[in-house]
């Protein structure tokens, strides 16, 4: 795909289309602060929390490691829905019908909450009501949605099964199962309603300011030493930044997921959809600004740090889908998003663990943040305010209830930790510095030393060392992203050492080229 565009000046990097948008920026924290609730992590999580503590009259500090609504939130597809492919099934299996019918409620209150929010704020955030569709193009993929549609029924949940061809879409379906009135909206158009509104409260917000340590539950040490001191801490960073006993990453999986955004000739098909059957397609319109209705084809994930061929590659399927059937003939923008899903597919939201009452932790969205984003908000607001919340034990973090499948896929993906770091750490350079032409990266040899290798547009030369700062994995080249991608953990690096993801806190060491 880079040769296809290389004439394209948008393709050199990822860019999202919803961070095009202009968004308020604050300064770094540059002195100790003390506050009644610290929130780390500005995505849509850390934003409605300190909105909803700042509306119920709390002290509030929001603290972001980069820029506010840089990581997922701002690389998502933005359809806010109960209907994140398949799942309603897998939780009666691994819970009951009443957690599930929960699970099912705390999305439509987290759609609903968005909405009445915006609406009370006034917040033009092209909030659009869909309905959204989980579809199969294979027999199998057909079987797992009837099979979905059985749990529906059981749920009480209210939806149209389409067995065959779904008259909506231009290619050839199985079967199909559509929820009515979900939504979808602009996140960033969303959230900076609510950062004007924090502040105009009197919260604190500072960006570029990242967490590296918890101290004694209640004061955060930041990675320019500063400290913020808290009666309580919201965990709210996509990755608990204070993870240092490693309870999240063994029950976390991490992935990446591509979107590309395109110009389409013909009229786009009514509503949201995904794909049953892998590798996953998710399909929405976007409305951009001018007025003019754009296509966003999403999916093709994949472990983070263990893409089977250049990540590139990802883009270039979903351009290749979108041509095939929608004969989309411009591309607008393209990003990716990094995701966690743990083992038995519901968050994580709640208090932390058993012994730090005064810090609560939001992760583990499945791919699917928006709706139980709003939702995880408001039961953390619940739990610091002290008030009743139907979701609590249903996302409590220290629950312990796994199917089999579940706690064997525990033991799969720690076993597969072990080989990937052998794996990472023998693996050899082929190439020297002098050997990567311009915006090109890769593993290089230096006096005989493994490092990480990649020359600018500019032809400067950027080395860092390739070992991951949180448990010594070494590293792969992203070079979709031009990031070093930690095939253990999930961990992602800046070809400069920045840390772009978690579980790491700590940058990689820079070599100087000229040395």
């Amino acid at each position: 795909m880079k040769d296809r565009f290389a004439d394209q000046e948008q393709w050199q990097f990822p860019e999202s289309y919803w961070l095009t948008r202009e968004i308020p920026t604050f300064s770094k924290m540059t002195d100790n602060q003390e506050t009644q609730i610290g929130v780390i992590g500005g995505g849509i999580v850390g934003i409605m929390t300190a909105y909803l503590l700042a509306k119920s009259g709390k002290k509030v500090c929001l603290v972001e490691a980069r820029s506010l609504l840089s990581g997922v939130t701002g690389h998502t597809t933005a359809k806010i829905s109960a209907q994140p492919s398949l799942i309603y099934d897998k939780i009666i299996q691994t819970f009951n019908e009443e957690q599930a019918r929960l699970y099912y409620q705390a999305n439509i209150d987290g759609l609903k909450l968005i909405n009445q929010t915006s609406d009370n704020l006034q917040i033009d955030c092209d909030f659009e009501v869909k309905d959204a569709t989980v579809y199969a193009t294979t027999e199998k993929g057909a079987e797992k949605i009837k099979k979905e549609a059985r749990a529906y029924e059981k749920l009480g949940i209210s939806a149209v099964l389409t067995e065959g061809k779904l008259q909506t879409l231009p290619f050839n379906t199985t079967a199909a199962l559509t929820m009515s009135r979900q939504a979808q909206f602009h996140p960033v158009k969303f959230l900076t309603g609510l950062l004007n509104e924090i502040k105009r409260l009197g919260g604190l917000i500072y960006q570029d300011t990242r967490a590296v340590e918890l101290e004694d539950d209640t004061t955060v040490i930041m990675e320019n030493g500063k400290q913020l001191s808290c009666d309580t801490v919201v965990v709210a960073s996509h990755y608990p930044f204070n993870d240092f006993n490693g309870l999240y990453f063994s029950k976390l999986s991490i992935s990446r997921s591509y979107a590309v955004l395109v110009k389409n000739p013909h009229p786009l098909p009514e509503g949201m959809y995904i794909s049953a059957d892998s590798p996953t397609r998710s399909l929405r319109s976007v409305r951009a600004d001018n007025g003019e209705q754009l296509l966003l084809i999403g999916g093709d994930s994949h472990k983070t740090g263990k893409s089977k061929s250049d990540t590139q590659e990802h883009y270039h399927n979903l351009l290749t889908f979108g041509e095939e059937f929608f004969s989309t003939d411009e591309v607008v923008y393209h990003w990716s998003a990094q995701d966690m899903t743990t083992l038995d597919k519901l968050p994580y939201v709640g208090q932390m663990t058993h012994r730090s009452p005064h810090v609560l932790v939001a992760t583990g969205f499945n791919k699917w943040g928006m709706a139980m984003g709003a939702t995880s908000a408001k039961l953390i607001t619940d739990i610091i305010m002290e008030q009743t919340n139907p979701y609590r034990d249903l996302l409590d973090p220290t629950r312990g209830k796994f199917k089999p499948a579940d706690v064997k896929q525990f033991f799969i993906k720690n076993t597969t930790v072990g080989k990937d770091f052998i794996t990472s750490k023998n693996k050899q350079p082929k190439l020297v510095p002098d050997d990567l032409l311009a915006d090109e990266g890769g593993l290089v040899s230096v006096s005989g030393e493994k490092m990480g290798g990649y020359r600018d547009q500019d032809g400067e030369l950027h080395l860092v060392k390739t070992t991951c700062t949180h448990m010594g994995c070494g590293l792969n080249w992203n070079n979709a992203e031009r990031s070093w991608d930690c095939p253990c953990h999930g961990s992602r690096f800046s070809y400069k050492g920045e840390v772009l993801n978690g579980p790491a806190v700590t940058p990689l060491e820079n070599v100087d080229p000229t040395l």
